[in-house]
């Protein structure tokens, strides 16, 4: 039997049959040694193949091939991935300025990771009622710089529903990924996408600016205009995984266009004279903050960079 995985509590999967059916399965035995190096080698999205037994639980026994999917590292110091969700046509990153602050580091490495397995993003600007001029100045220059590179970018605002409908027109008729630091704000716009969904909401720490998860597990949730927003619990950090230090300048387009005018066809854009890249920094064509991601990516491969939060 085939179906689609609609929800992920650690040890349990719900799927959705062809049919219908709502099952909750689990992962056979030996299915963990197989294909990924993964914490979750079945991920919300996927499509599998299921074994119902007797007591009307089933066996996942097949996943079917992903048409992509998008990764990070497990956690600060592990080298395993974990499969944040499966076969998608976009995501969207929900980003605050302020309350709690989300660092263009975050906002690159997320934009990194969907470009390597061709996954559009777009970017909302959320809580923009909170926002004094700096935190406004601060959105404009950020809306500017992503909107140049290629990224769409809307403001949202929970309280007034300034965005609503827009965002209900990009979500129409899709599968999307919904993801974002805990704290800014995704339980209420998807509160707001979905009448009597009422997930939980939380507050954020006034001391440390940071917002606590309230999410606990991924699930697939239908969008009253058809589609499907995929919900996940808040990610502190995002860790890079399978990049290349020679692939990861071609996740970043501005970089990747410059690339090709350097001296050298295997330039890293550190220090070798003659690049192209490192010259449209200090010319202001490309971003000092894009060119910093760009960097903190690849010295992710020094084992003490996990332990950092980005």
């Amino acid at each position: 039997m085939r179906g689609l995985v609609v929800k992920n509590t650690g040890s349990w999967y719900t799927i959705r049959t062809e049919d219908g059916q709502t099952i909750e399965s689990k992962i056979k035995g030996n299915f963990r040694l197989k294909e990924i190096r993964s914490t979750n080698p079945v991920a919300v999205g996927d499509r599998v193949v299921i074994e119902v037994n007797k007591e009307g639980t089933a066996f996942i026994s097949e996943i079917e091939e992903r048409r992509n999917y998008i990764i990070r590292r497990a956690s600060n110091l592990s080298k395993q991935a974990h499969i944040i969700a499966a076969n998608l046509d976009q995501a969207l990153l929900i980003a605050t300025v302020n309350y709690p602050i989300t660092t263009t580091i975050f906002i690159d490495r997320f934009l990194a990771t969907a470009e390597a397995y061709r996954i559009p993003v777009k970017l909302v600007f959320n809580k923009i009622d909170r926002y004094g001029t700096d935190d406004r100045k601060t959105l404009d220059s950020l809306i500017d710089l992503y909107t140049s590179i290629g990224y769409p970018c809307s403001t949202f605002c929970a309280r007034t529903g300034e965005g609503l409908d827009a965002l209900k027109a990009d979500l129409r008729g899709k599968i999307t990924l919904l993801s974002g630091h805990s704290g800014v704000g995704k339980s209420t716009i998807i509160n707001q996408l979905v009448p009597g969904v009422n997930l939980r909401t939380g507050n954020i720490s006034e001391y440390h600016n940071k917002g606590t998860h309230t999410t606990t597990f991924s699930e697939m949730i239908p969008l009253p205009e058809g589609g499907y927003l995929i919900d996940t619990p808040g990610i502190k950090g995002f860790g890079t995984i399978e990049m290349t230090d020679a692939e990861i300048s071609h996740y970043f387009p501005e970089l990747f266009a410059k690339a090709r005018d350097c001296r050298f066809n295997n330039c890293t854009h550190r220090h070798e004279p003659g690049c192209a890249v490192i010259q449209a920094v200090k010319e202001g064509t490309v971003s000092e903050s894009r060119y910093k991601s760009y960097l903190s990516i690849l010295e992710d491969r020094s084992e003490s960079k996990y332990r950092e939060e980005f």
